[in-house]
């Protein structure tokens, strides 16, 4: 009997995870069906590809080999699917996305919205997290992460560059007096992602003019949206994304401080388990591309600055 292409697909989706019981999961059947069915595809081609047991579940030597050569096959064939049913209809699907929940509550809201309208056909799940992901393993189809990343075989797209400034409240700045240069931030109450050495030394650059400045302040804080709240609240000066001050009333109530200076830009990424893109993957990165690039155009007329 013709091995089937189906069983394959079901074999490889087992190997990424190795766990028959998440592949199931994703696969949307039950476990004793996808075990029936990898026994059967051992049975035809007369290999034993996983070894089982009660504790765990591990790839043979063989089905190693054949797993490296499958998965590529596999996911190019699903391409090739989407691409013929692109022609005649929208993309859709559930798209698995893993996000930082700071960027999530600051820039997808609106986003998020527009893109739904424009693919209604498109079910958007979102875990808004930073723990360490296995693109091979976990069923993420997008991981979005600020700064590069380590090289761990996942295919990388940069999707923007985020500009990051000093910004203030107006009663902050009344208390305590406008920063002119960057060594007067050591005698203002600065809000850090962190008190370790790194978070509390702000490198900033104006030009080809860079200042390294030891900073400090009563609160420090791993989470952007809290940073910005925080200034808000006229408890000091807080490094933001530009785009944060995008929103009207938030550019009326923060002030950009030292606006000559900037720190230099983070890099956004995508993050992909394979290079061969689902139409569903690759409208939203464009879309989610193209509406940060609005953002970015946006903030650069001039702002009310001090």
């Amino acid at each position: 009997m013709a091995t089937s292409l189906n069983d394959i697909a079901l074999f490889v989706e087992v190997a990424k995870r190795k766990n028959f019981s998440r592949a199931a999961e994703a696969l949307d059947m039950p476990v004793s069906t996808l075990s029936r069915r990898i026994s059967e595809l051992e049975r035809q081609i007369a290999v034993r590809l996983l070894k089982r047991s009660t504790r765990k579940m591990e790839l043979t030597e063989a089905g190693s080999v054949y797993f490296e050569r499958c998965q590529h096959i596999v996911a190019e064939a699903r391409i090739a699917h989407e691409q013929l049913l692109e022609v005649a209809q929208q993309p859709k699907g559930r798209l698995h996305i893993s996000m930082p929940a700071s960027f999530s509550l600051i820039f997808m809201p609106t986003i998020l919205r527009d893109f739904c309208e424009q693919y209604p056909d498109i079910e958007c799940q979102l875990d808004l997290g930073i723990n360490p992901i296995d693109l091979l393993a976990d069923s993420f189809d997008i991981v979005i992460r600020f700064g590069s990343q380590p090289d761990s075989g996942v295919i990388s797209r940069q999707i923007a560059n985020m500009p990051v400034c000093l910004y203030a409240s107006s009663a902050y700045l009344a208390r305590h007096g406008v920063p002119l240069l960057p060594n007067d931030l050591s005698g203002h109450q600065c809000l850090r992602s962190g008190v370790d050495k790194e978070s509390s030394t702000w490198v900033l650059t104006s030009g080809a003019k860079i200042e390294k400045v030891s900073v400090s302040g009563r609160l420090a804080i791993n989470n952007i949206v809290m940073l910005q709240r925080m200034a808000l609240q006229g408890m000091g000066i807080a490094p933001l994304p530009n785009h944060c001050s995008g929103n009207t009333d938030l550019a009326e109530r923060l002030q950009r401080v030292l606006p000559e200076w900037e720190f230099k830009p983070i890099p956004l990424l995508a993050l992909f388990p394979s290079r061969m893109m689902p139409a569903k993957v690759r409208v939203f990165i464009e879309f989610l591309q193209a509406s940060l690039a609005v953002l970015q155009a946006r903030e650069k007329r001039p702002l009310k600055a001090i």
